[in-house]
């Protein structure tokens, strides 16, 4: 995984290794260790990968309860009794993130898509309401034309005239012709609405890569 990243990478080394927990407390009750007890192997390990021989431990808290991401960056001094090397005591750092040109974009597209769901979320929303309320009109309607037939409420020329002008421009289409026309439009605007998404992505991963590779 090294070998392949720094292809794209040159540039980059290795300077640490990162873990996941739950920083602060859960629920009213204490959180895990933030240290685990293999951190100081696995910490032994990465001295030795990492050019510095000195890696950075990363903590990373993976609930999300916040908007922004909450980590913190260790780095360890050897405990050494008798002359021998017991254990590893780790000391906080002073953090601070930042995002590199190729994150930044990705979480700029990852801003645009939520953005577009939220949009699409919006549009679903008035597009119910107005079925909403167009079935309230129909029931409406349909009440009122079942009183007029039983004599329950005597006849209005001028509604009637209304509700034959609404019924002459409803096209005549059986129900399974029309779920089939509503099914393939909407089948179709779902798709186009797909590939447009993959292709503005497909041209913003392109124009960086070429930037970044000089093409």
């Amino acid at each position: 995984m090294l070998a392949l990243h720094l292809r794209a990478n040159r540039k980059e080394t290795v300077v640490g290794w990162y873990a996941s927990a739950a920083l602060g407390d859960v629920d009213g009750e204490e959180a895990p260790d933030l240290i685990a007890n293999t951190s100081s192997l696995i910490h032994e390990f990465y001295a030795e990968e990492s050019d510095e021989g000195d890696p950075v431990h990363l903590v990373v808290d993976t609930r999300l309860l916040e908007d922004a991401i909450t980590a913190r960056a260790y780095r360890s001094t050897p405990v050494i009794v008798q002359g021998e090397p017991m254990a590893n005591m780790f000391h906080e750092l002073r953090l601070t993130l930042q995002n590199s040109e190729s994150e930044t974009l990705a979480l700029h597209r990852m801003v645009e898509d939520s953005r577009g769901k939220k949009t699409e979320e919006l549009a679903d929303e008035s597009l119910l309401i107005s079925m909403e309320k167009l079935y309230k009109l129909l029931e409406t309607a349909s009440d009122y034309v079942d009183s007029v037939i039983e004599g329950k409420e005597s006849p209005d020329a001028e509604i009637g005239r209304k509700v034959a002008d609404t019924l002459a421009t409803v096209p005549r289409i059986r129900p399974e012709v029309f779920d089939k026309l509503f099914n393939d439009s909407l089948q179709d605007l779902l798709m186009v609405t797909y590939l447009s998404n993959i292709t503005q992505t497909q041209l913003s991963i392109a124009e960086k890569l070429n930037a970044s590779l000089g093409v």
